[in-house]
């Protein structure tokens, strides 16, 4: 028997890196996977293969996580296609840099928008399932710049702090209902986006790091499975820092 046998998990924005990780976690400890995307497209569809390979239901979404009514309708129609949704995790994000002095309005909305907004519509939406069932997990994928700032990066930093706050709150409104809430906060993770970085900025990252290495989505994989099953029973309203030790 796997952590999360015969409940059903549902995951935003994992067609791909550390979002597909969590979802193949989960499946591999006996989890049915719900996961959206923007559009499902050929990686989407391999991934939902993938994830069915392990002998688990899986189906994908396409979604507009920042849409409110479409989330509504998206997430009845997972209650209806799964019977339940036992654990959510947050994890739709986007980036959009740039220092304050340059950072447009349409910058900062879309990547509010996407990452925090999206957080509240799915966890407004699936809260009132996780109730009826008188338990759940929610995971907010954060991020250490929500902890820490970053130049260059107000919008996201902005979010993911709010991500964060809002895991705690969620903790304290919906923890009498057997309902838990965490965020975790990952650092520098080997990603198809990191790797495009030039190797000098990989390398002075890593200095900074007294692990000397990046993170991997397995790594974030792994404490979002602790936090998704009875494992953290008793933990709510947390935010685990995945970095290495860079920030301590």
């Amino acid at each position: 028997m796997g952590l999360l046998q015969g409940k059903t998990a549902l995951i935003t924005g994992a067609a791909r890196g550390i979002g597909k990780a969590i979802a193949l976690r989960f499946a591999a400890e006996g989890a049915n996977i719900a996961f959206t995307d923007l559009v499902i497209d050929e990686n989407g569809e391999a991934t939902r293969k993938e994830i069915e390979a392990l002998g688990v239901t899986c189906r994908a979404y396409a979604s507009n996580a920042a849409d409110f009514a479409a989330t509504e309708t998206l997430v009845k129609q997972v209650k209806d296609d799964f019977g339940s949704v036992d654990v959510l995790v947050n994890n739709a994000g986007i980036t959009k840099d740039g220092l304050m002095l340059r950072m447009t309005e349409q910058q900062w909305d879309a990547v509010i928008g996407v990452n925090l907004k999206s957080a509240f519509n799915f966890i407004h939406a699936v809260v009132p399932v996780m109730m009826r069932q008188r338990g759940g997990s929610i995971i907010n994928m954060a991020s250490v710049v929500g902890v820490h700032g970053n130049a260059g990066q107000a919008n996201y930093a902005a979010s993911k702090a709010g991500m964060i706050a809002l895991a705690k709150s969620i903790a304290q409104e919906m923890g009498a209902k057997g309902i838990r809430a965490n965020a975790i906060a990952p650092g520098f993770i080997e990603t198809a986006m990191t790797a495009q970085l030039p190797e000098e900025v990989r390398q002075e990252w890593c200095k900074k790091i007294p692990l000397r290495r990046g993170g991997t989505p397995d790594d974030v994989a792994n404490v979002a499975l602790f936090l998704a099953s009875d494992l953290s029973s008793y933990v709510s309203g947390q935010v685990i820092q995945i970095d290495g030790g860079m920030n301590m």
